[in-house]
């Protein structure tokens, strides 16, 4: 009855948020960019449901990358969540950066950002070396290109990341529909953000009505 120490739950990782803004997106093609921010929503909103630890960080925010996806401004507003705003690529090599994932005090790592191939294998095998359990959900990441956010997943899996998904981490949270406390949040969140799924919520809800 014990579940796995594998397993993520609310209080046992952070999630590290890197680099969803604008200009970033523009020159994402390995996943269509409502699909990704949908995503995005998914596993920002499963955060702030859940009150997981999480850091927000993006990268030449003023002079070239822009402001975040309103999916993270959403739960994340930037005036109360102070976004770390870096000029390294590699959220790992920023101080401050660094300073408030280590901080958090948590051994796991989820990570998800743009683009896959820089801004994320960089701090996720950084972490890795240093000790930490790292997790990367891999439909809210993307590249320039298909074959650039494919070998970047790869080589991060190869090097021990462990790959996710959005909605497996949200349900990987919630864990048991008993838990009432968090039920109506995160069917809520799945109705508006969760595709096909949400719909099918949607719809059982209405119809358990008649």
């Amino acid at each position: 009855m014990k579940p796995s120490t594998h397993l993520l739950s609310p209080d046992n990782h952070a999630l590290i948020l890197i680099d969803f803004e604008g200009q970033m997106g523009f020159a994402t093609k390995s996943i269509a960019l409502n699909e990704l921010r949908t995503n995005t929503a998914v596993i920002a909103g499963a955060s702030r449901i859940f009150n997981v630890a999480t850091v927000v960080t993006t990268v030449a925010e003023q002079s070239f990358s822009g402001p975040v996806f309103p999916e993270i401004e959403e739960f994340y507003p930037q005036a109360t969540s102070g976004y770390i705003d870096r000029t390294s690529m590699n959220t790992w090599e920023d101080e401050a950066a660094y300073k408030a994932i280590v901080g958090k005090g948590k051994k796991k790592l989820v990570m998800a950002g743009l683009w896959t191939g820089v801004c994320i294998v960089g701090p996720a095998l950084s972490a890795l070396d240093e000790g930490y359990d790292v997790y990367v959900i891999t439909d809210a990441c993307g590249d320039v290109s298909t074959e650039a956010h494919e070998r970047a997943v790869q080589r991060m899996v190869h090097a021990g990341v462990k790959p996710m998904t959005s909605i497996q981490y949200l349900l990987e949270l919630q864990r048991d529909w008993a838990r009432q406390e968090t039920y109506q949040a995160v069917t809520d969140l799945m109705k508006k953000y969760g595709g096909a799924y949400g719909i099918g919520i949607h719809y059982a809800h209405h119809m358990l009505k008649h």
